[in-house]
């Protein structure tokens, strides 16, 4: 086999491989994902909100893969979404006392934000929030993938 050859289908290797990697990266939350809470228990969730916001998706940080869109609420027990965001691994709720919309803009933040819990679902969720959370500290929901330090949206709800 010539060299030329050889080099060819390392390289288309490594592509497919490379590809399909990328791939797993992206489907396998959808794969291990529990059951999203229905339309029903969101909105039985709304009805407890003390605050309402809206992740869109065309904030500064958001792309093609990081982004969310739908209804957030905050109640006193819990911050739930009647929506949608683009799925993906290890992704935390936190609560920030300034809305930020890139990544740049969470890393000076971080120590001030509250991380309330999992996000597992990519259609609807609901996270309880931890006991004597001060909702009144934080402006902002946000949505953040922990592994790949990537910010995928936010919500201002006051």
């Amino acid at each position: 086999m010539k060299l030329r050859s050889v080099l060819l289908l390392l390289i288309t290797h490594a592509a497919v491989a490379a590809f399909g990697f990328a791939a797993g990266i992206y489907t396998l939350p959808l794969l291990i994902a529990p059951a999203a809470p229905s339309t029903a228990e969101v909105q039985a969730q709304a009805q407890r909100a003390v605050h309402t916001g809206q992740f869109r998706r065309d904030l500064k940080g958001s792309d093609a893969l990081h982004w969310g869109e739908g209804k957030v609420n905050v109640g006193p027990d819990a911050i739930s979404l009647q929506g949608e965001i683009a799925p993906g691994p290890d992704y935390k709720l936190y609560l920030s006392p300034k809305f930020v919309e890139t990544e740049a803009d969470v890393e000076p933040l971080k120590s001030q934000m509250l991380r309330v819990g999992d996000v597992k679902t990519f259609r609807n969720f609901i996270v309880p929030l931890p006991a004597g959370v001060d909702l009144e500290k934080y402006d902002t929901v946000l949505v953040w993938c922990e592994t790949f330090r990537e910010f995928i949206t936010a919500a201002k709800y006051r």
